[in-house]
């Protein structure tokens, strides 16, 4: 543990990229392997389930600091963070502790197997042998919530050079259902085994929003344009006579759409294809909504699959006949990828994302502005003999969305953030007027500028009128312009409607609260947009 503190203290310390990958390959070089896996594992996302209520952490915490509840409480709303909050007020360690990071990450996991008194006397140990980081880094894993401030691209890059192997092979190697009880480091990184997890997908390509004029991208005819679609990233995968459905964030979801399997009946294995999973009907999307419902459910119920079928929408493919052909130019993948697709059935689940052609880029640009009369939220732009590269990068791909939209509320309720943030008011609520009244009908935390969200919390602390634990309730007396990408009907709100993606787009200190916009207002931009 103490090895993995360093580590953690090494990348908190900067924020250089090159001190960053250099303190990871010190680590991939000198660490056990279990730790080294295990470390891989949570730079990864795959991180310990939180095995220990939170208020039961804090009962524990203030009395073994000897202070009452309230008064941690009160240094929790400071901080703003549980694992600091404990590791700072409990008392010094009485002794050290060599075990490693392996070794406490087994104790956390077997807390659920035992008895709350043992639970308990775990813990208190272990804080006992910690030292403050150590403590902090232990609170983390034990509650869920380990986070450090390094990109698994930044891993995979101090890997490479702590290993040797190319990056492009291990961002490969990371992906898929592994876990460290399904693996081992010699398994995983040094010595895999092509045919140990058929199941396994590639690293998404990540496009950046497009800021320039398109013009600046040189002739459209070097370009593949394609409409921007509202649904989920995934990739199918057939190999080994079964399929797999990977999400963009490494989620399996095959048994979510059980109607992506009949591609075994049509496609050969060998196959993956990247695109965008969407619920659909006829020849146009349903909205998000539609497709919201089946997410977080591992069996989809008959009425579902009836109400909100789903199609893979396909824009690239990645393999084709067992060969991995990402290195080869769009313009290649995508020949192999229509010729593939045109020989499929009607009624098959996958379709074809098509192509759109323009004269120029007059012409592509009013496309883009019908897009949401099509269900989608803009347009792709793919240059024509890209690779299909690993993770965000910028020149080959662009995201050309259409504006969104737009609507000025009043600010009814603020709570602080948390991290760095903890000491200022950043997540809010806003209402529209109905009447003489104020319909909360959505909540945005990200738009502003650090001083701005200084200035709104000094506002805020002397304009409370209630307090309800984080929150406060605000005089209503400010507006924002709040954009968003979509809007839905929603029995969930008030207001009967929830935004997609909503976010502050500006301070509206030329708008008084009575001319912010309706709850009719909303309404229409539901029948428009919805």
């Amino acid at each position: 543990m103490k090895r993995f503190a360093a580590l953690f203290t090494r990348l908190d310390q900067t924020t250089r990229t090159t001190a960053k990958v250099e303190a990871l390959a010190d680590y991939f070089t000198e660490a056990p392997e279990p730790d080294r896996l295990w470390t891989i594992a949570l730079l990864s996302g795959r991180r310990p389930k939180r095995t220990v209520n939170a208020t039961i952490l804090r009962e524990w915490a203030s009395e073994r600091a000897g202070i009452p509840l309230w008064l941690f409480e009160e240094s929790y709303a400071i901080t703003g963070d549980l694992a600091e909050t404990i590791a700072l007020v409990l008392p010094p360690q009485s002794h050290g502790s060599d075990n490693s990071l392996t070794h406490w990450i087994a104790q956390i996991r077997t807390l659920p197997t035992v008895d709350e008194p043992a639970r308990k006397q775990l813990i208190l140990d272990a804080w006992d042998q910690l030292d403050a980081t150590e403590r902090f880094l232990f609170n983390k894993l034990l509650t869920g919530g380990f986070r450090v401030g390094v990109s698994r691209k930044l891993m995979t890059r101090a890997l490479a050079q702590a290993t040797g192997i190319d990056e492009p092979d291990l961002a490969h190697r990371l992906m898929g259902d592994w876990t460290p009880d399904t693996t081992t480091y010699e398994t995983l990184i040094l010595s895999p085994d092509p045919a140990e997890d058929l199941s396994r997908p590639y690293p998404f390509y990540l496009a950046y929003q497009l800021e320039d004029p398109p013009d600046t991208l040189g002739p459209v005819t070097n370009w593949l344009a394609e409409r921007k679609w509202d649904g989920i990233r995934g990739q199918l995968v057939l190999r080994g006579g079964t399929h797999h459905v990977w999400s963009r964030g490494e989620e399996l979801m095959t048994d979510r759409f059980p109607e992506l399997a009949a591609a075994l009946d049509f496609v050969p294995d060998g196959t993956v294809m990247d695109g965008e999973i969407l619920a659909w009907t006829g020849d146009a999307p349903l909205p998000f909504s539609a497709l919201q419902k089946r997410i977080g459910r591992k069996t989809v119920p008959k009425k579902l699959l009836t109400e909100a079928p789903v199609i893979l929408k396909a824009y690239d493919l990645l393999e084709w006949q067992g060969e991995d052909i990402r290195s080869r130019p769009m313009a290649e993948r995508r020949a192999l990828l229509e010729t593939l697709t045109g020989n499929l059935p009607k009624d098959a689940p996958i379709r074809l994302s098509p192509r759109i052609d323009a004269a120029d880029w007059d012409d592509l640009a009013k496309t883009r502005a019908r897009s949401r009369d099509h269900g989608a939220e803009g347009l792709m732009l793919k240059r024509l003999d890209s690779p299909y590269l690993t993770g965000r990068k910028k020149g080959d791909w662009w995201k050309w969305k259409v504006d969104p939209l737009s609507i000025d509320a009043v600010m009814i309720y603020a709570q602080s953030g948390h991290g760095r943030r903890a000491n200022l008011f950043t997540d809010f609520t806003f209402a529209v007027r109905d009447g003489d009244q104020l319909v909360p009908f959505t909540k945005a935390y990200s738009g502003l500028t650090d001083e701005e969200f200084r200035r709104i919390t000094a506002w805020v602390r002397r304009n409370t009128l209630e307090r309800y634990g984080p929150v406060r309730a605000v005089k209503p007396e400010h507006v924002f312009e709040i954009h968003f990408e979509g809007i839905q009907k929603s029995t969930r709100h008030k207001s009967g409607v929830a935004l997609r993606f909503p976010r502050m787009a500006r301070w509206r200190h030329d708008k008084p609260p009575g001319e912010a916009n309706t709850l009719d207002d909303l309404k229409q931009m539901l029948e428009a947009y919805g």
